[in-house]
């Protein structure tokens, strides 16, 4: 049968035989209520495990809001006049309101752009900071030695909600709830303490409850409270079709199921072969970006299989820190090393790429140089089919195969 995987602004089209193919995972058909605006307008007076807003706030206070940076598609701007109207309804002025947004270990953000998250009205009103992690409080450690420096701001406010958008996230199991806190307003060395912990085992895609990174990240809570959330699950064009509102874990949990009852996938069985891509332009402009198609698709691989990346990569890796750490290693489980003793952005992808290689082979099908491509520990191809049927005459002509055409967003599961 022919299939096609997008490709670049195109397409790529292959050869598979039925008998070959295990299955081809898409997202599951999902009943979707309100969305945009009057989800969250919905999901405000039906919190979970908490009481409403209007009623947790009282004038007077001093009140956080904390929000995702640029870096992340949380509508942050969509959500915010809900909340910020619901704080005024209580009695909460706007000079007592700030909004920090939450950078983890990213850059500073311009006027223009804290402008363009929030909405102009916003912005004119609220008080809007960057976290700054150099002027930070330091409340302990977690019982894994993580220490607990909040942003000053946001561990001296008398109350703090935290916003931001749920979705897959391949070491701390999923995004959101606890993450505004932590890693979002604490410092470098908090996060380094935290994220070197992505090596081990439980530390994985859509796993919460034995999840190291995830646990750790939810003691932070303890030491600085969080009064209430709000976040919401997106669909592929960015629009919120589900929110969930109130209580930092009840909630958050609700809003991680809607997404596994979306985009988690079952199989029946692991394959010898997976195939997958981010599903083009522009997710697939280079291998930062198509990282995370990458590394669902280990979920679906048989040990000693092969994966097979679909991504154009015509720019290349990236991103300077990735494309330091993907050149300059002499082995792929160096990195592994690395991480466990240096923490960078841009570092732990390489990390998870060289996790993903002592499981399976990776094959490449990109328009990167083949030597290059074989530098960075994979298996360099031109066209799709050629890396087909190189998989199959390396595996066996009666090997099953995965496809996963949306391998960004949905997420192989052995779990009923």
């Amino acid at each position: 049968m022919e299939y096609s995987f997008g490709f670049a602004k195109g397409k790529m089209n292959f050869q598979i035989d039925d008998k070959n193919v295990l299955a081809v995972l898409a997202p599951n058909e999902v009943k979707i209520g309100l969305t945009g605006v009057e989800e969250v307008k919905r999901a405000m007076v039906n919190p979970i495990g908490t009481d409403v807003l209007k009623n947790i706030v009282k004038p007077g206070e001093k009140i956080v809001i904390v929000t995702s940076d640029i870096t992340r598609p949380m509508p942050s701007k969509v959500v915010l006049p809900v909340v910020i109207e619901e704080l005024n309804n209580a009695g909460v002025k706007d000079e007592d309101i700030t909004i920090v947004f939450a950078l983890g270990s990213h850059r500073a953000h311009t006027e223009d752009e804290k402008k363009y998250l929030v909405g102009e009205e916003v912005f004119n009103k609220i008080k809007c900071i960057d976290s700054n992690s150099t002027e930070f409080v330091h409340l302990g450690v977690t019982a894994n030695g993580t220490p607990i420096d909040i942003n000053k701001v946001v561990a001296q406010a008398d109350r703090r909600i935290c916003l931001g958008n749920i979705e897959y996230h391949y070491f701390a199991g999923y995004s959101g709830g606890a993450k505004a806190i932590m890693p979002g307003v604490s410092t470098r060395a908090a996060i380094q303490a935290n994220h070197s912990r992505m090596v081990e085992e439980d530390a994985r895609t859509g796993n919460i409850k034995t999840n190291p990174v995830r646990l750790d990240i939810e003691a932070v809570e303890k030491f600085v409270p969080i009064d209430f959330i709000v976040n919401v699950v997106l669909d592929s064009s960015k629009q919120i079709i589900k929110a969930v509102t109130g209580h930092y874990i009840e909630a958050h949990r609700e809003g991680c199921k809607f997404l596994d009852d979306f985009y988690k996938i079952h199989i029946e069985e692991k394959a010898d072969i997976v195939m997958t891509t981010p599903g083009g332009y522009p997710k697939d402009l280079n291998l930062y970006q198509a990282q995370k198609a990458l590394d669902n698709s280990k979920h679906a691989v048989k040990d000693g299989g092969i994966i097979i990346l679909v991504a154009s990569c015509k720019e290349g890796l990236g991103e300077k820190t990735f494309e330091n750490w993907m050149l300059n290693a002499k082995r792929s489980e160096d990195m592994i090393e690395e991480i466990k003793k240096n923490f960078q952005l841009g570092g732990h992808k390489a990390a998870a790429i060289a996790m993903i290689l002592q499981k399976a082979k990776i094959y490449l099908v990109s328009e990167l140089e083949p030597d290059f491509v074989r530098s960075i520990f994979m298996e360099p191809f031109s066209d799709v089919q050629s890396a087909v049927d190189a998989a199959f005459k390396e595996k066996g002509n009666d090997s099953k195969i995965v496809l996963m055409p949306f391998g960004g967003s949905t997420l192989p599961s052995l779990d009923s």
